[in-house]
């Protein structure tokens, strides 16, 4: 059985990524796993208590918080496996997961990436992710599929083409990255799974949704509190997604609608909220575009 690597990334998140491992103890015991932790520059080092509950753990510590593709990224690196399965730290996988995925794989070789569905930790009835609408790339917007419905089985024995995967839980092959590459660690914080996308669908390969096999994620299901970080990020970075995957004409069209109509109102939501300090972290990150090359790693952030 060739092996699969599962990778994935700790930051400041000791007891969930404790649970984590337990998850993939308990439901991949009968695959041919390695699981590589990547340490993000976390405060304290948890090495010890990682080995303790997943005693053949890779265990590789970053001294500086990396990002979600910069972590995970130091994790590709190291894997020996023939398959690669990204989970995010804060999900508990099911017992057929690595298996539906690699056949999915096998049986179409067409695919790049794939991802299953996606289910809420807390709410296991309720669907957080069955795939995504296409980008309209003048807004930068599409929809997630699926998204808060019951989940009745409708997906169960779906499988078939999407837009993009779901950076939570996504799995490749190694070979494909030497022509496609890694993700774009400049992103940082948000967008670089969906870059990701379409460096592989550029190479010709597809984006793939399963509901055969499903994880669970204990993101909340309702909207997190508005941050200085999450509103320069996803300012910066929608900008950025737009100036790397589209043509120069799609990015004045994107430009003139975000400065227009998108930026505007979501200043004006912001001072509805009592936000008004978040308005400045927003034009911080239209900024950085604007003095930036698209191909620059400077953040303009200090972690």
């Amino acid at each position: 059985m060739q092996l699969t690597s599962i990778i994935t990334v700790n930051f400041n998140q000791p007891g969930a990524t404790i649970e984590f491992l337990r998850s993939v103890k308990k439901n991949a015991s009968n695959d041919n796993v390695e699981v590589i932790l990547v340490d993000n520059g976390s405060n304290e080092d948890y090495q010890l208590q990682f080995e303790q509950e997943y005693p053949s753990l890779v265990y590789i510590r970053s001294e500086k918080n990396l990002g979600f593709a910069g972590g995970n990224n130091i994790g590709i690196k190291q894997a020996k496996g023939d398959y690669l399965l990204l989970l995010n730290n804060d999900t508990e996988i099911t017992e057929n997961l690595i298996s539906e995925l690699r056949t999915e794989l096998d049986n179409n070789k067409d695919i790049g990436l794939i991802s299953p569905l996606l289910l809420y930790f807390q709410y296991p009835e309720i669907i957080q992710y069955a795939g995504f609408t296409e980008m309209n790339y003048i807004t930068c917007r599409n929809k997630g599929i699926g998204s808060f419905d019951k989940n009745t089985g409708q997906y169960d024995n779906d499988s078939r083409q999407t837009a993009f995967c779901h950076g939570a839980a996504m799995m490749c092959r190694k070979a494909d990255l030497d022509s496609i590459g890694l993700m774009e660690e400049s992103y940082f914080l948000y967008y670089e799974e969906l870059d990701w996308c379409e460096k592989f669908k550029r190479a010709g390969k597809k984006i793939w949704f399963t509901g055969k096999t499903s994880v669970l994620h204990k993101e909340s299901i309702t909207v997190g509190k508005e941050s200085i970080i999450k509103t320069y990020f996803m300012t910066r970075n929608r900008i950025l997604f737009i100036r790397k995957n589209t043509s120069l004409l799609n990015t004045l069209l994107f430009s003139l609608y975000y400065s227009t109509i998108a930026c505007p109102k979501q200043i004006y939501l912001y001072a509805r909220k009592g936000r008004k300090d978040l308005t400045s972290w927003l034009l911080k990150g239209v900024l950085w575009n604007i003095t930036h090359s698209k191909n620059s790693n400077d953040l303009g952030f200090k972690i």
